[in-house]
């Protein structure tokens, strides 16, 4: 492993490579494109890592600090993060400029939207206290889903959800907990699964980020920045004084907003899915009267902006209950895939929320009996046939 990017006294750790060719190549691209971008090569330091095989690093600047994406081109394509930034800078959402692309190498110069995540922002204990922040986290998402159209992000269907789906007993069930999916179980959970697809292709579609929750939010900073712009596009903010199209104040031309990431596996499909996403998430549980709250506030302002929520929310829940679903089954596979096959143990302290999520949304269900009783035998725990109400 080599440290010979970041000398002593540059601030931060040092950054380390694995492969000393990449290493080079990062060398020379850093010394081609400092010049034109007023970069300090000597300041560079990591900056944070995801669950893929992206990283990133931060660097000093004349113009303040930027961040460098290094995305090995055999393991990550760039391009869905440069095509859904440009739609999304276009809907006027506070989302990285993309400043310098090595295609070929997989070396990206962005903005740096900050150092502080919504999630770093919120107070756990108390959720009302975190109301403003979830109802800026709207705004974004509304935003987001009044620029969709059908044909430019790919769908959400059949196919993907399924895929998502077999992750469960590929990853948790077979590999994590060592029970092999056949017979009985084999046959409750594709049946299950089915059904869950069913349901959630049954909502309506819009852009969809993915990964829409606080640790993918980025705060503020304190100082007012411009709106920015990716490459010719600009971002679409409303005149001075405009009124948003679900009620409220729209944002002022450089009024700070939260920024948006992790946005590169944006598709298109059930509008159910990032609230779902928000609300229910991967890092954080909320008290089912804070999550209907922030859900209905939603589901209001979505009505008002003329976006294809169901007339009834009492449906709308259940469909965004269903897509939650989905989600949670998804990423309990994910979580024991980062660990088990890509090393990353980290993940899989939080499964006990998804498993929770999924016990407590099969309860309220006739029609899921089966996958409580599936849960039932991989986590070797009792029959549960009550639902008690309490955090998500």
């Amino acid at each position: 492993m080599s440290e010979s990017l970041n000398p002593a006294g540059a601030g931060g750790a040092p950054v380390s490579w694995n492969d000393p060719r990449r290493e080079t190549a990062f060398g020379h691209w850093l010394a081609a494109v400092a010049p034109a971008h007023g970069l300090i090569p000597a300041s560079v330091r990591p900056a944070s890592a995801d669950a893929s095989f992206r990283r990133y690093l931060r660097i000093d600047g004349r113009q303040g600090s930027r961040i460098i994406m290094d995305a090995p081109p055999d393991k990550e394509d760039c391009r869905p993060f440069v095509k859904v930034a440009q739609l999304m800078a276009q809907a006027g959402l506070h989302v990285p400029r993309v400043l310098a692309w090595d295609e070929a190498q997989g070396f990206m110069l962005l903005d740096d939207l900050g150092t502080h995540t919504m999630i770093e922002a919120v107070d756990p204990a108390h959720a009302d206290a975190n109301r403003g922040l979830y109802l800026q986290a709207l705004d974004q998402l509304l935003a987001w889903q009044l620029a969709s159209r059908p044909g430019v992000l790919p769908p959400y269907d059949a196919a993907l959800l399924g895929r998502e789906l077999a992750l469960f007993p590929d990853w948790y069930v077979t590999r994590h907990r060592g029970i092999a999916v056949e017979g009985q179980l084999r046959e409750a959970l594709d049946a299950v699964f089915r059904l869950i697809v069913e349901r959630n292709l049954a909502s309506p579609s819009v852009y969809v980020h993915r990964d829409f929750m606080p640790r993918n939010l980025m705060m503020p900073p304190t100082e007012v920045d411009v709106a920015p712009t990716l490459g010719t596009g600009v971002s679409s903010l409303p005149p001075e004084g405009a009124v948003s199209p679900w009620g409220g104040p729209a944002a002022k031309r450089g009024e700070p907003r939260l920024g948006v990431l992790d946005f590169q596996d944006a598709v298109y499909g059930p509008i159910t899915y990032d609230i779902a996403s928000l609300m229910r998430d991967a890092f954080l549980s909320w008290d089912e009267e804070f999550v209907l709250d922030i859900t209905v506030r939603y589901w209001q302002k979505a009505q008002k902006a003329g976006l294809p929520v169901d007339a009834d929310f009492g449906e709308f829940y259940r469909a965004v209950e269903w897509m939650g679903l989905q989600r949670h089954l998804k990423v309990a596979g994910i979580f024991a895939r980062l660990t088990l096959r890509d090393g990353k143990p980290k993940y899989l302290a939080d499964t006990p929320r998804f498993i929770g999520y999924i016990r407590q949304t099969a309860a309220r269900y006739r029609e899921l009996a089966p996958l409580l009783r599936v849960l039932d035998q991989v986590e070797g725990t009792d029959a549960q046939t009550a639902y008690s109400f309490g955090r998500l």
